[in-house]
């Protein structure tokens, strides 16, 4: 157990308090007890003091096993000696370890700082080097070393020859005994293919009599009235008089655990947890104790009682539990039963169900979904399933039971005055069916939020291919008058041939996605709130996007169908130029919008300066300018000068109509001058509005919402 806010582990050694890893002090005691883990060790345990490997760390018994050098001895070099623990909160610890030696006629020696304090001799003998005969002394001999050494160091006589008249096979070591007589009866194993091997340290708390007895109180007055285990007990084992430091050990009464050093109560532990510990003397059964155990036999009657009453009781609690738990399942089901209830209510439900049963509504096209099907399809809506963010909700991928790919949108909580609103035109857009424009499919109105079900796009929004270039599909020409012709195509049809018209009012390249035919689809990244719906038309709120917003709309405070048409110039622009439709890099003449640069550099005669190499390469110049005159007239900013969707329409479809019977043979332009079959006012204080005013939001929003038109977003 380590302190609080400290690693326990490192490498999978376990370092409990009053070892600490560094380098945050608070973690150990003092300097001696810090364990470095970190990249300089391997990321291995290692005593910072000493630099040695941390085996294994006993609280109970105040010792720690590290991995210690073996001393190689020949003629020119003794590599390496013991470490020195002096100055460490550490000894060797003479009942664990044992000094061992493999010199055949050699006499090893080990010794203190200052003089030998024992040493052995082994037999030379024919048979090769046996480890389990070191203890009798035949080819390698053991001693015991005397007790509280800091500092050791080895030696071998040489002058004492045996077999050989070299040492290099000598070599001698300090070892745990525990692990050495472990491994002397493996076959083919020899100590010399080690460098290291494990040694025993014992430790304890640099502190004098006073300090324990403080540090004694500290411990008993952090016990806790209620808890009836014992705290551990602080001693200072008598030390020799050459060593003026005394170790203060902290320990558990026999029968409890814990870490002493922490100051917590130690905890009872539970002999009776061990399998067969009343197994002899005739005991059958064992009951734990504080601090103990003990054993006892019942009569056989009084067992086999015990054992039934065990059993029916055991039964009875099976019974409650499985109650419980079906009690508890079947409020929770009628519980969620009630809030997808109040949820379809709140959401309009019943709104659309009088839609829905007046006739007048095609049923077949609104389908009302299941969020447990939502979120089976969704994965619970996992963050790994999201297509994008818009302003009022988050965008999934979902595949439905059939295994059609849709895009789930999850709304924000709508406004209750509204759900009149926002039923309508769910009703409406799923009326809508045009192979240019991103289906509704459904919704599910039995979650805390409206859910609204769409078809998937794959391929991305129009405007990362403008900007972004990717190779798999570039933009040639020929593809983006078929992508404009098809957004034209789309737009004529929310405005004039929908069973409501439908104003946009949010067109713009990011709202312009491309199927897996790289086909154009229309749809609407916005929220999946309602508006209000008069007697003509449905419209979608903008949120300011600047560079698309019609600069009429700033004084009129009214959105038409012709504020659409300037929208789609800026895309048509955007398409003819491949530039972003506000950038801080153009000219301060040109502005940042791009539709004051366009009409600029038309009024100029420099329109093929600002081209897109694409379409100056795949175009004639006589059908690039057609595109740009019609831009230019759907940027006029007198909205009534502008084209409708049809007429738009119209003239896109005759240019490709043109290039078709080009590429088949048919004749090919010559170079003409720009088309000006209309005026364009000068660019005034209108449109830059457009470029740097503040957001859209405030006044436009105060008066209208927003509506789900198509709120998806591609990867």
């Amino acid at each position: 157990m380590a302190k609080r806010n400290c690693l326990g582990h490192c490498r999978g050694v376990s370092i409990p308090y009053p070892f600490g890893i560094g380098p945050n002090r608070g973690c150990y005691f003092d300097e001696g007890f810090e364990i470095s883990c970190n990249e300089t060790t391997g990321h291995l345990p290692v005593l910072r003091q000493t630099g040695l490997e941390v085996l294994n760390i006993s609280i109970a018994d105040g010792t720690i096993r590290v991995n210690h050098p073996v001393t190689f001895f020949c003629s020119s070099q003794r590599v390496p000696q013991p470490a020195n623990l002096t100055g460490t909160p550490f000894v060797y610890s003479n009942r664990h370890n044992k000094f061992t030696a493999v010199s055949c006629g050699h006499a090893a020696w080990v010794g203190s700082d200052e003089y030998f304090v024992g040493g052995c001799r082994s037999n030379c003998e024919e048979t090769g080097i046996n480890y389990g005969n070191c203890e009798v002394g035949i080819n390698c001999c053991q001693t015991s070393i005397p007790p509280h050494l800091r500092a050791i160091r080895t030696d071998i006589d040489t002058d004492i020859r045996g077999r050989g008249d070299d040492c290099n096979n000598g070599y001698a070591f300090l070892v745990d005994q525990n692990w050495f007589r472990s491994i002397a009866s493996v076959s083919n194993f020899s100590v010399n293919e080690y460098q290291e091997v494990p040694v025993v340290l014992q430790w304890g708390l640099n502190f004098d009599n006073t300090s324990a007895k403080s540090f004694d109180r500290f411990i008993r007055r952090k016990e806790s009235r209620a808890d009836n285990d014992p705290m551990p007990r602080c001693t200072i084992p008598n030390a020799t008089s050459s060593y003026n430091q005394s170790r203060l050990l902290c320990s558990c009464p026999p029968g409890f655990e814990g870490n002493p050093y922490l100051g917590d109560p130690c905890h009872d532990i539970d002999e009776c947890t061990y399998q067969k510990i009343c197994g002899n003397g005739g005991a059958s059964y064992c009951m734990n104790l504080p601090g103990g155990y003990t054993c006892y036999i019942v009569a056989q009657k009084t067992k086999v009682k015990l054992i039934l009453i065990g059993l029916g009781a055991g039964m009875v609690l099976l019974i409650l539990l499985i109650s419980a738990w079906w009690i508890h399942k079947v409020l929770k089901k009628r519980k969620n039963i009630k809030r997808k209830q109040i949820f379809f209510k709140r959401n309009g439900g019943l709104l659309l169900e009088q839609q829905l049963s007046s006739g007048e509504v095609n049923v077949e096209k609104i389908k009302l979904f299941k969020s447990k099907e939502l979120e089976k399809s969704t994965d619970n809506f996992n963050v790994d399933r999201i297509l994008g963010h818009g302003g009022q909700g988050t965008v999934y991928k979902g595949m439905l039971a059939d295994g059609k790919i849709v895009a789930v949108k999850k709304s924000t909580i709508i406004d209750e005055s509204q759900l009149s609103d926002f039923i309508n035109e769910v009703v409406i857009l799923s009326q809508i069916n045009h192979r240019h424009v991103v289906q509704l499919l459904g919704c599910c109105l039995e979650t805390e939020v409206p859910l609204l079900v769409y078809e998937f796009i794959p391929n991305g929004t129009l405007s990362q291919y403008i900007h972004e270039q990717k190779e798999e599909f570039p933009l040639t020409w020929e593809i983006r008058l078929r992508i404009a012709t098809e957004i034209a195509g789309a737009l004529f049809y929310l405005h004039a041939s929908a069973a409501l018209p439908i104003y946009h009012r949010d067109i713009k390249s990011t709202n312009i996605l491309l199927d897996a035919k790289y086909r154009a689809k229309v749809a609407d990244f916005g929220t999946s709130r309602s508006v209000a719906i008069d007697q003509t038309h449905l419209t979608t709120l903008v949120h300011g996007t600047f560079g698309y917003l019609d600069p009429e709309y700033f004084q009129s405070s009214q959105f038409t169908d012709k504020s659409d048409v300037y929208s789609f110039g800026v895309v048509l622009v955007e398409l003819l130029t491949g530039q972003k439709p506000i950038s801080s890099n153009r000219s301060q003449e040109q502005g940042r919008s791009l539709a004051k640069c366009f009409i600029i550099s038309m009024q100029e005669d420099r329109l093929f300066d600002i081209l897109d190499a694409q379409v100056v390469k795949g175009g004639s110049k006589a059908d690039i300018a057609i595109v740009a005159n019609l831009a230019r007239r759907c940027l006029n900013l007198r909205g009534r000068k502008r084209p409708t969707m049809r007429e738009v329409m119209a003239e896109l479809e005759g240019v490709q109509m043109v290039e078709k019977a080009t590429s088949h043979g048919g004749k090919k332009y010559e170079e003409v001058e720009y088309l000006r079959t209309e005026s364009v006012e000068p660019w005034d204080v209108i449109s830059s509005s457009t470029d740097t005013g503040p957001a859209v939001d405030g006044g436009a929003s105060s008066r209208m919402h927003e509506i789900p038109l198509l709120p998806f977003k591609s990867p």
